[in-house]
């Protein structure tokens, strides 16, 4: 009889092989994601959000588009969804707003802190953080950060960089970003408008390490970069007392990327709820165009995400953007969509 320790290392070798191998089959073409289309959030009322995001933030509408029926019951996981959908672009990149005209969900919640996993925002990138500051206090905004924060020299990946964090009308958080002449992608040293596009979607995680079990082995995106941020002006920023945060930063091909906050401290982040829908207005979903969005069922095996659709929907004209989708939860319940054009 083997002694229990050397069973336990074999088996332990067992199944690191099998994760090898279905991560394999995966990375040898299974699931490939091409690009992030969308960055999405559910509203509560349409006409008061398109408001904010085109007059305030120089969005613009795209389409504007009422559906509902079988397949948006289905990909939605919502039953009776009855749904007003906008898409509005910034630059090169788009965010989609879904208003549920029935059922109607439940508002984010009074007490949503910046380190629950509930927590994801937009980072819009500026070409003057002070003159857009001063924009945001025109219109009132609610501040998320005390005020505009420059993350510190020492900080090698993130110094220079300035940002800061508000709400939109649904308590939405958002961000605008300044990049300083030598950081960030070039297209973001533009000065030819205040508002230039985004440049990720932040999502608040529990364990970074099996979140890029799914974006990075799974969906195959890439890590672009890596910082571990802290001190005072992150606090202030976050708005978290002894905020530290691990942050990655996960890009496909095309498109804003992927921001994964592991708040090392401090620890006390709520989970989100079990029961959140896509009709709640703290519901938001990544839409990510994909090679064959059926090939998620591969993935299935590794207990990484959670279904929300049942499977592959195809959806009827006039859906915006994409003809098939599916709405999975990833490991702390972000919502992402994967779909083909």
């Amino acid at each position: 009889m083997r002694p229990p320790r050397i069973l336990a290392v074999a088996f332990a070798l067992m199944a690191l092989i099998w994760l090898a191998a279905a991560l394999g089959a995966a990375s040898g073409g299974a699931l490939n994601v091409t690009a992030v289309d969308s960055i999405g959030m559910t509203v509560e009322n349409m006409d008061r959000a398109v408001d904010f995001y085109t007059r305030v933030l120089t969005f613009e509408k795209v389409s504007d588009v009422e559906v509902s029926g079988r397949a948006y019951e289905l990909v939605t996981g919502v039953f009776g969804a009855r749904l007003r959908i906008v898409r509005l672009t910034l630059g090169d990149e788009s965010i989609e707003l879904t208003e549920y005209l029935a059922p109607k969900g439940r508002v984010v919640p009074a007490d949503m802190r910046p380190n629950d996993r509930t927590f994801q925002h937009v980072a819009i990138i500026v070409s003057d953080m002070d003159a857009a500051y001063r924009r945001l206090r025109q219109f009132n905004v609610e501040h998320a950060s005390t005020g505009p924060q420059r993350l510190p020299d020492w900080n090698a990946n993130a110094g220079g960089i300035s940002a800061f964090y508000f709400r939109d009308p649904d308590r939405h958080f958002l961000e605008i970003l300044h990049f300083p002449a030598g950081k960030g992608p070039a297209k973001w040293q533009r000065a030819d408008r205040l508002f230039l596009g985004i440049d990720h979607t932040a999502i608040v995680v529990g364990d970074t390490d099996q979140s890029l079990r799914l974006y990075r082995d799974g969906f195959q995106m890439k890590v672009a970069g890596e910082s571990e941020n802290y001190d005072t002006e992150q606090e202030h920023l976050n708005g978290v007392f002894g905020a530290r945060l691990r942050i990655t930063a996960l890009r496909a091909a095309d498109g804003p990327g992927i921001e994964l906050l592991e708040y090392l401290a401090p620890r006390d982040g709520r989970p989100a709820p079990g029961d959140l829908r896509a009709n709640d207005i703290a519901h938001w979903q990544t839409t990510l165009v994909a090679n064959a969005p059926a090939r998620i069922n591969d993935l299935l095996r590794l207990r990484i995400f959670s279904l929300v659709s049942p499977n592959v929907v195809t959806l009827p004209a006039p859906s915006p953007a994409i003809r098939e989708a599916i709405l999975v939860r990833d490991p702390d319940g972000h919502g992402i969509r994967l779909a083909s054009r």
